[in-house]
């Protein structure tokens, strides 16, 4: 009951503050953080040119070093937790290069370091997922596959999401409380599980201050991969993993869809190339093709979101009290 008390009245306090003084501060941020070198092909990514990027590391550090020491975490769960830490700072250290770094260098290292959180999960994780009010036991050979699939897909869509300002922010702590709420309402959350998502919420908040329209600094990749990966383990700790399929929706059509539709076309050598006509990410599409402004295309997607979350918690609010199953 004390360790309980201690993270809810010092823990989540400590991340806001911490992560609120790094961004106003910014300790050695013109020899420590990247500068935005502008997206090729993305559209309007010209105007944060210049501005500070790769911010992202100083709450993911913050988030880490909280949850180390008011979570109570098993040897496997902290081992994921320096997995989390590392897909952070490879970002970071592309997000800082003079020069971007190859796709395939990126791809490689997000392989590794989603193949070794697959293997590991299951023992942390007991290899469970709930659907609905039943229990399934995953068998290890299906677990590895699936929880492989879901940190690469976590980690890149929430990647190519991060396009518009506040949008992976927002939409990381809509799905963080979506995925609270409905383990909640199906008896999975635990204390470890329901800190682990406050103080992610709690470090992405300050961050918004500086990042909604108009941006002051970015998260770069070393924001949105961290958060990518957080959002997989976070849905696994919490024994509902296949959840993302419904609150991930947001990043999948937004950011994953440009990763299906690059992925096909390099497979193919530019031989199937599917949805010609729509510019990916989505939010590009919704700029150039519809005329939208930042804040609109924001508002768009981020109520798409909000839609989504509101209908899937309803939906096992009625499961949970009809007695349908």
């Amino acid at each position: 009951m004390l360790f309980t008390t201690l993270a809810y009245s010092i823990g989540i306090p400590f991340a806001f503050i911490a992560t609120l003084l790094l961004l106003i501060f910014k300790p050695f941020a013109n020899k420590l953080l990247g500068k935005d070198r502008g997206r090729l092909y993305a559209v309007g990514s010209e105007v944060n040119k210049g501005k500070y990027t790769g911010v992202g590391i100083y709450f993911i550090l913050v988030f880490f070093v909280a949850a180390m020491i008011f979570c109570k975490m098993s040897i496997g769960l902290r081992i994921l937790m320096l997995l989390l830490v590392s897909s952070s700072l490879f970002g970071f250290l592309d997000d800082r290069s003079i020069s971007p770094w190859k796709e395939w260098v990126k791809g490689v290292i997000d392989i590794l370091i989603s193949l070794t959180s697959a293997f590991i999960a299951p023992f942390v994780l007991s290899g469970r997922a709930l659907t609905f009010a039943h229990d399934i036991e995953i068998p290890f050979y299906i677990f590895i596959p699936l929880a492989f699939a879901l940190f690469v897909v976590s980690i890149n869509a929430t990647n190519a999401t991060d396009g518009v300002d506040g949008l992976s922010g927002t939409l990381t702590i809509l799905t963080t409380l979506t995925l609270t709420v409905v383990a909640l309402i199906r008896g999975t959350l635990d204390h470890p599980g329901a800190v682990f998502g406050l103080l992610m919420i709690f470090v992405i908040v300050p961050y918004l201050f500086f990042n909604i329209y108009p941006s002051k600094v970015l998260m770069g990749d070393a924001g949105s991969r961290g958060i990518g990966f957080f959002i997989a383990l976070y849905a696994m700790m919490l024994h509902i993993p296949f959840a993302y399929l419904i609150v991930g929706l947001p990043f999948m059509l937004d950011g994953g869809l440009s990763i299906l539709k690059i992925t096909i076309g390099r497979l193919t050598h530019k031989k199937v190339i599917i949805l010609k006509n729509t510019l990916t990410p989505i939010h590009d599409h919704l700029k150039k093709k519809k005329g939208f402004s930042v804040p609109k295309t924001y508002l768009v997607i981020c109520g798409f979101a909000l839609l989504v979350d509101i209908i899937y918690i309803a939906v096992n609010l009625f499961i949970k009290f009809s007695g349908i199953i």
